[in-house]
């Protein structure tokens, strides 16, 4: 198990430079840069902008996780799910070309207009169809727990039996409602099949984060854990920011 950041909102204002410096004087070993932030890791980079970029995370010795994208599919307008549907290609072709683990996709919600059942396959139906072009350039998709009804572990997990693409996992979000009496091991048995990412937030705050972990270890879970504090620090706190960050987590994550 590693500790990644995802720029979102911490290092909003980071540029690449500063990102990857403070994530190395911190001993942070990936990171899951989120559109529209200021290191500018964005589709639109240019193919010598790309190469640029990968170098600038292999010669840091920080891996390019994943690619934090808002691909959304869960909208009443399939013109708006085919839109979502081709940026998401567009993030794979970028990971492709960065080296990166996965693209980030997220549902945010529920329509009201019709049954739940109906919005979820139409999440999963479009998750199938990018996991299939992600698996073709060797890009996973990785839908975050997210969304007001989405995030409810049961929804997540009949999007994801709805989808069954084995290039399409989830990104554990640390959401409350996952806690029931002080406990997610309930919501983390139903979707552990299935995680490929984790996105940890304030790890002092109320959440079982040492029972995460241990669940973590207790399967065998390698990848990342990802910081996404809610609030942006400014680029010359960032590395004290994250040697307190990271201290706090090897303590939450040790054995007990």
């Amino acid at each position: 198990m590693k500790l990644g950041i995802v720029t979102y909102n911490v290092a909003r204002d980071w540029d690449l430079p500063t990102l990857l410096k403070n994530c190395q004087a911190a001993g942070i070993e990936g990171v899951e840069p989120r559109t529209t932030h200021a290191h500018g890791i964005e589709p639109s980079l240019s193919p010598s902008e790309r190469r640029d970029v990968r170098e600038r995370f292999t010669d840091a010795g920080v891996a390019l996780w994943g690619l934090g994208s808002i691909c959304e599919f869960h909208a009443a307008d399939p013109a708006i799910v085919r839109k979502n549907i081709d940026d998401c290609r567009e993030w794979v072709s970028l990971a492709r070309d960065l080296g990166a683990r996965g693209v980030k996709v997220r549902p945010n919600g529920l329509r009201k207009d019709v049954p739940a059942e109906q919005t979820l396959a139409q999440i999963a139906d479009a998750l199938k169809e990018c996991g299939r072009f992600g698996a073709e350039n060797g890009v996973e998709i990785w839908v975050e727990v997210h969304g007001a009804e989405t995030q409810r572990p049961s929804n997540m997990r009949r999007i994801m039996d709805l989808c069954g693409h084995e290039n399409v996992g989830v990104v554990w979000n640390c959401n409350p409602g996952e806690v029931e009496n002080g406990s997610i091991r309930g919501a983390f048995d139903l979707l552990r099949p299935f995680i490929r990412s984790c996105h940890i937030t304030e790890l002092w705050g109320d959440y079982p984060f040492r029972e995460l972990f241990g669940l973590f270890r207790e399967t065998g879970y390698d990848r990342f854990t990802l910081c996404e504090v809610g609030s942006a620090i400014g680029p010359d706190s960032g590395t004290p920011f994250l040697k307190c960050y990271r201290g706090l987590w090897k303590e939450l994550h040790r054995a007990e």
